[in-house]
């Protein structure tokens, strides 16, 4: 007999970091999570539906993501980095059986036979198209893929209505593209929710708020279900704690959209799903059986004998080490053996089924009624920074339909067979550190908002005033570059300093690449002409960032609802 649901969701995103040509961007990224995550997470779905078992994992694939996963350049470059990765370690085992260790030059042919798996899998059995195999198990029955904001810009600090509805409705139609059908439901970049209230840039002391649309008035425009959230958004606390000290923009913020906001009385589960005033529907994370994926210091990713993901072989940059019992010392760092790692994967699944069955069990016997654990993870999680994650997810499906007591649901199942029967308000607010916007807003970052602002003004007077026109060429590839420079990545990278130089490149770039067009456009449209060079550099725009191919330039206009209004 049931016990309630697990609602397993699966983040898949990667910035725009594609390389054309001259000014490569940071493509590796997206080799590794190919080669890592995404390809063996189709082959534990083929695994498992060639056994009947049918996971429903909710994964969703960034359209961004998507239209570089799709691109010809793609294909061809994830087919050299393996046959490089191949070679590298075809020189490992020569170099071993030469000098030694032994154990080492075993692992290198592991490594060998690895990305051999994965080419043959890329190649013979989905045809060059990562895609074509999640909408194949789509189609199956075995997965639900949903969609994102196109370039995972963060809504609750996007400046215009106009910016945070075509994230969306580009969203829906970039998904509709690749999928065949549409999407019913979305991961908010960062999960990150603004409710309807009297707003303002953070950037401007002086501006004057005007009404801005809540984050379900857009998606519901878009025909969007559902969608996901924090815990701590569902049960309406404060999440700012000391960050508006730091930086005083987010408490000002954070005291606006609070007038608009009346904490609950009544007590709220991560368990529920939950209905918002105009009918879409959010889901909250459980952060108990979180912690056991995602941390490295607690969860199942740090057990001793799991591939070490920071000591790498150069120049090949294969790992032959496992995480070891002292995990600080790199130095120190002993022998990987895969067949010691996988014995750990059955065990750490199996606790998983335990831990599932017992949480929801007590929700039932609390609730009287089946609850939904939602477990949501980044999907580079599983591969790339754990590298036996696939497999864990493999396992785990395997024992939780051979169980019984725990049913496997996609957010669209959920709404199916159990329509939220509560209705609730949602404060704003995100997961990110802090609960608030403090990642993506902070003295830091908050000069990429400034830049960004004026940007999306522009856009707007193009698309209302210059489309239709003999700009148009011009304004679409700008369109491009500001929704490049809109991706939440750059300013979560600049806070985290993970690649603070290489977000600051990126983000100016783009940024700058907008501006000049912009001035083209405007001298085009009253009449003007572009000299070779600036063709030549238009062009160089349209290869070097080539996303989205049919782009709508007049989806930046004014919304009806705002009007005027907007500043």
């Amino acid at each position: 007999m049931s016990v309630g649901r697990l609602l397993l969701c699966l983040h898949t995103h990667m910035p725009y970091v594609l390389s054309h040509g001259k000014s490569p961007h940071g493509t590796d990224w997206i080799h590794e999570a190919a080669i890592e995550c995404y390809l063996p997470l189709l082959h534990a779905l083929d695994r498992l539906n060639n056994q009947g078992i049918k996971p429903r994992w909710t994964v969703n694939m960034t359209p961004i993501l998507a239209e570089q996963l799709e691109d010809p350049s793609y294909k061809d470059s994830l087919i050299e980095y393996c046959n490089e990765k191949i070679a590298a370690a075809k020189v490992d085992a020569k170099n071993f059986k030469q000098e030694g260790p032994m154990w080492m030059e075993g692992l290198s042919h592991f490594w060998i036979g690895q990305y051999e798996k994965q080419l043959d899998q890329f190649v013979n059995r989905w045809n060059h198209s990562i895609i074509a195999g999640f909408r194949y198990f789509q189609e199956q029955g075995c997965i639900e893929v949903i969609t994102s904001g196109a370039t995972h810009g963060y809504q609750p600090l996007l400046g215009t209505d106009e910016s945070c509805k075509v994230q969306v409705k580009l969203g829906v139609q970039t998904y509709e593209k690749h999928f065949g059908r549409k999407p019913r439901g979305i991961w908010l970049p960062e999960c990150a929710y603004r409710p309807r209230y009297d707003w303002k840039p953070p950037t401007d002391d002086n501006a004057t708020p005007w009404p801005r649309m809540g984050t379900e008035e857009i998606l519901k425009d878009e025909g969007i279900e559902y969608f996901f959230v924090d815990s701590h958004m569902i049960r309406g606390g404060n999440p700012i704690g000391t960050y508006g000290a730091k930086f005083p923009q987010l408490a000002e913020m954070f005291a606006r959209s609070s007038k608009y906001f009346t904490p609950p009385a009544e007590y709220r589960s991560e368990y529920e799903h939950y209905l918002l005033p105009n009918g879409v529907v959010c889901f909250a994370r459980d952060p108990q059986t979180t912690v056991k994926v995602w941390s490295g210091e607690v969860g199942y990713p740090g057990d001793p004998q799991y591939l070490e993901f920071h000591k790498q072989l150069y120049p090949g940059r294969h790992k032959y080490w496992r995480i070891s019992e002292n995990k600080a010392d790199l130095g120190q760092k002993l022998p990987y053996d895969p067949y010691k790692a996988f014995e750990k994967i059955q065990d750490h699944a199996a606790d998983m089924v335990t831990l599932l069955k017992e949480t929801l069990a007590t929700y039932k016997g609390q609730a009287d009624r089946n609850g939904t654990v939602v477990a949501m993870y980044d999907t580079e999680l599983f591969g790339h920074w754990w590298w036996e994650g696939p497999e864990f997810l493999y396992e785990l499906a395997r024992l939780l339909h051979a169980d019984g007591n725990v049913d496997m649901v996609s957010g669209g199942d959920v709404l199916d067979i159990d329509p939220a029967k509560h209705l609730i308000t949602l404060p704003e607010g995100c997961w990110g550190e802090g609960g608030y916007h403090t990642i993506w807003l902070n003295e830091d970052n908050v000069w990429t908002w400034e830049k960004l602002y004026d940007v999306e003004r522009k856009m707007r007077k193009m698309s209302r005033e210059w489309a239709g026109g003999a700009a148009d060429e011009i304004i679409r590839q700008a369109a491009r570059e500001m929704l490049l420079a809109e991706a939440s990545d750059w300013q979560f990278l600049i806070s985290t300093f993970a690649a603070k130089d290489y977000a600051e490149i990126r983000f100016s770039d783009h940024i700058d690449r907008f501006l000049e067009l912009y001035r083209y456009a405007e001298r085009v449209f009253g009449g003007g002409e572009l000299t070779s060079k600036e063709q030549e550099f238009l062009k160089e725009c349209q290869e070097k960032d080539s996303p989205f191919a049919e782009l709508d330039i007049t989806m930046w206009a004014n919304n009806p609802e705002t009007g005027a209004k907007i500043q």
